[in-house]
């Protein structure tokens, strides 16, 4: 496993098609990952048609030009391996973890999909379907389903990249093509717009050749625009209520906007501390007076990214996340005057070095164990490759985020205590906000 002092091996390759390639090499175990990241996400989806990047995600497993569908399952499951895939803000990932022997086995399967994946029309109506029940059970049918992942967007932004939802209206998806379909594979799916990254037991210079010989026959596509999706800050506050039928208690999300994740990172990592003093762990701030002392919610934390996504793994804006459960001893507004308390207080104080030393060691902790495996890292690079266009903050991000200073999170504190907010509030059925 990589750590902070020890930076991580990388080399790079640039195919003439303009597929990026990048290597890194860890012989701790005979296991290689693999990954081929895609810069498309939720927001680059076409108006009128929501939730198409991660309807076709799903079309990406349903086989291609030389692999029948399930047969990819089938070989990397025979070959050892596991897979899996996922959609975010801006990127969609797919990626698999197997025995080194077995790496070419799977850069073979993903240059066919990225080449000629099966879009017809029986793989989209099934799909459609798949997706649409997806829906139902993680957002229809659950509590707080789409909370606060797909409603706060919708408030707090006002362009549609960032403000529509990213998992899909079923309208949307059941008037989709098959033209659609490969319209979007092809703006999206070509090798210019992708980043092929190949970690652990593995020789560069080998993961060169493999890669120019299954993908370097796919053909070259200019690599079309993508974000940032800057909007200015709101200019007055804003709020929404929604009855859930099947909320136990009433819930809110307070958002607030960011600097640019990836051109002022610095300036980013400084509202990621105040977000970890505020509400990461048992000490944090709003967890002791909020939940400990006053007993006004049953959970309270914050976090900052938008669609529920890393980050660290999207472009500008994102939003700084508060987000609430209580059992209505108090009002919503009320609460939300403890968590400006709060903002206004580390604004004025700053961090104690106690807090600062806790953030730090959080973050490291989880950040590592996210990296640890194989697979897990080699989509971590090739992310990282695609937004930021350096693989190398894999092993940089733990030391950029202790080195932020006291004051800079003061002043992230103080810009966030004086935005007009954006607050989705969830009242169960026949309560009171």
């Amino acid at each position: 496993m990589p750590r902070s002092d020890h930076k991580v091996t990388i080399e790079r390759a640039v195919l003439p098609n303009g597929l990026r390639v990048i290597a890194s090499p860890d012989r701790s175990s005979a296991l290689v990952g693999v990954a081929v990241v895609y810069d498309v996400g939720f927001r680059s989806e076409p108006e009128g048609r929501t939730g198409f990047a991660h309807l076709f995600e799903h079309l990406m497993f349903q086989g291609s030009a030389h692999v029948a569908k399930n047969e990819q399952t089938r070989q990397l499951e025979a070959a050892g391996g596991v897979f899996n895939g996922h959609t975010m803000a801006d990127l969609t990932a797919y990626y698999e973890a197997l025995p080194a022997m077995a790496l070419e086995l799977a850069l073979w399967l993903e240059a066919d999909r990225m080449g000629a994946p099966a879009v017809t029309e029986e793989n989209l109506r099934n799909q459609i379907a798949v997706v649409e029940e997806e829906i139902k059970v993680n957002v229809l049918n659950q509590p707080y389903g789409g909370f606060p992942w797909i409603v706060l967007p919708e408030l707090a932004f006002d362009t549609y990249p960032n403000a529509h939802n990213g998992y899909g209206d079923f309208s949307h998806l059941e008037e989709a093509s098959v033209e659609d379909a490969v319209k979007f594979h092809r703006r999206y799916y070509a090798p210019r717009n992708a980043v092929l990254t190949v970690a652990g037991y593995c020789e560069p210079d080998d993961v060169f050749v493999l890669a120019e010989r299954y993908f370097g026959g796919i053909p070259s596509a200019a690599a079309p625009p993508h974000g940032p999706w800057p909007e200015p800050p709101l200019p007055s506050a804003r709020r929404r209520v929604i009855d859930d039928p099947l909320a136990p208690q009433p819930a809110f999300v307070i958002g607030l906007r960011t600097p640019d994740p990836v051109n002022h990172l610095d300036q980013h990592l400084a509202y990621a501390v105040a977000a970890s003093v505020l509400g990461d762990g048992e000490a944090s701030r709003l967890r002791s007076r909020l939940m400990h002392r006053e007993q006004l919610v049953t959970d309270v934390g914050c976090m900052i990214g938008q669609f529920g996504g890393d980050n660290m793994l999207m472009r500008d804006p994102a939003l700084f996340q508060v987000v609430v459960n209580h059992p209505g001893r108090a009002t919503t507004d009320e609460i939300v005057s403890v968590i400006g308390e709060e903002l206004s207080r580390l604004a004025e104080t700053g961090p104690t070095e106690d807090e600062l030393g806790r953030v730090e060691a959080s973050f490291a902790g989880a950040y590592w164990k996210g990296v640890d495996s194989v697979m897990e890292r080699s989509v971590a690079f090739a992310s990282l490759e695609a937004v930021h266009g350096r693989a190398e903050l894999l092993s940089e991000l733990p030391d950029l985020l202790a080195r932020v200073e006291p004051s800079s999170v003061q002043a992230a504190a103080a810009d966030l205590a004086s935005q007009s907010a954006a607050v989705v509030e969830v009242v169960p059925a026949g309560g009171q906000p």
